[in-house]
């Protein structure tokens, strides 16, 4: 099914973030005109998870099969709650809804991907027609099931050369030979929130104790050396990769954590402007935004023009992305670059449970 010029589709996006700060909801409308898709953000929130919640998820990679198969489902049960709750109190009306989940397990070397909260079980707690699980079908296909935020890129924010995320992990996708192309780049708020914690405190505000600390420039030297970073795109980072090679480093030097912190700023400034050919206009998204020394050290190094949209773009332009890519999804079209991702051909990923 085209979409066709004028129509207008309302879509609440939800998205849980690897950080496991809560739950991304955004209600957005999308419309065709010229060519070119347009969107509109009706409203949005971050749902704080309860401790409970957070330990849920937190300690789900450990959980025996049934009890991971049981928790599936009382996600889904729970972002279908929060969905009601959350349009119930903004007096909105969605025809689709688009949740991504919560990624537990992610090895795409391996064939498998899984993101907790069953569609079914969303579709059935709203009585709303649900597309999730918008990974398997790429991984299926020899693809690593991300990133798919750049098909996002590519089709609302076209007016960029480079948009960078700085989440959990960095990612960016831009145009390399009239293809997209994107990928994880290095660690970012899963590391800094993991130090920080060791400081006894959920993140380094403002980069603050990174800012006092002090390049130890071995560390430094061995953390670029990681082999996923001469490693062609596509490709994509988990929490896996962190635990078996990034944190044994982190963890072999026995210096203070603020140097631990300055010496990770570096690193994550470094290679990400070692990712950008050239200078042109980025756009930068993501909680790490908000993390002025981050930024400070990004900017000291990369030559780009770095744009910084609003704050309701920077929080929520995930959930809104994973709302196109359900109703890309819904529509039948393109939503999984082969080029991205690596899969053997492009793909409408995704599955539709029907109110």
């Amino acid at each position: 099914m085209k979409p066709h010029s004028g129509n207008k589709y309302r879509v609440i996006g939800i998205m849980s973030g690897t950080s496991l700060d809560g739950i991304d909801l955004a209600v957005v409308d999308f419309s065709y005109k010229q060519n070119r898709w347009n969107f509109s953000i009706m409203s949005a929130e971050t749902a704080q998870y309860s401790g409970e919640w957070y330990q849920k998820l937190k300690n789900a990679p450990e959980l025996p099969g049934e009890k991971l198969v049981a928790l599936h489902n009382e996600y889904g049960r729970f972002i279908g709650q929060e969905a009601n709750r959350f349009l119930r109190q903004n007096n909105l009306v969605v025809e689709l809804i688009a949740s991504h989940g919560h990624t537990v397990f992610h090895q795409p070397e391996k064939g498998f991907t899984f993101q907790a909260g069953s569609g079914a079980s969303v579709a059935a707690e709203t009585g709303i027609t649900t597309v999730a699980d918008f990974r398997s079908t790429d991984v299926a296909l020899g693809g690593h099931g991300a990133p798919l935020v750049p098909v996002g890129d590519k089709l609302l924010f076209p007016e960029y050369d480079y948009c960078l995320n700085l989440g959990g992990f960095a990612n960016i996708s831009f145009e390399q030979n009239e293809k997209r192309v994107a990928f994880d780049i290095c660690p970012v708020n899963f590391i800094l929130n993991d130090l920080a914690e060791k400081l006894g405190l959920p993140f380094d505000k403002n980069g603050n104790h990174g800012r006092a600390g002090n390049t130890d420039e071995k560390l430094l030297r061995q953390l670029n050396q990681l082999d996923f970073y001469s490693q062609s795109s596509p490709k994509s980072l988990g929490r896996e990769w962190m635990n078996e090679y990034f944190l044994p480093v982190i963890n072999s030097y026995q210096i203070p954590i603020a140097d631990k912190l300055r010496t990770v700023y570096e690193h994550i400034a470094l290679q990400i402007s070692g990712t950008i050919p050239g200078s042109g206009k980025m756009l930068v998204t993501g909680g790490g935004t908000f993390n002025s020394f981050l930024m400070e050290c990004i900017k000291t190094h990369s030559k780009a023009e770095i744009t910084i949209p609003t704050d309701q773009l920077i929080h929520f332009k995930e959930a809104i992305v994973f709302a196109f890519l359900g109703l890309l999804r819904f529509l039948g079209q393109i939503n999984c670059y082969a080029s991205v991702t690596g899969s053997r051909k492009d793909s409408s990923s995704g599955i539709i449970y029907p109110a």
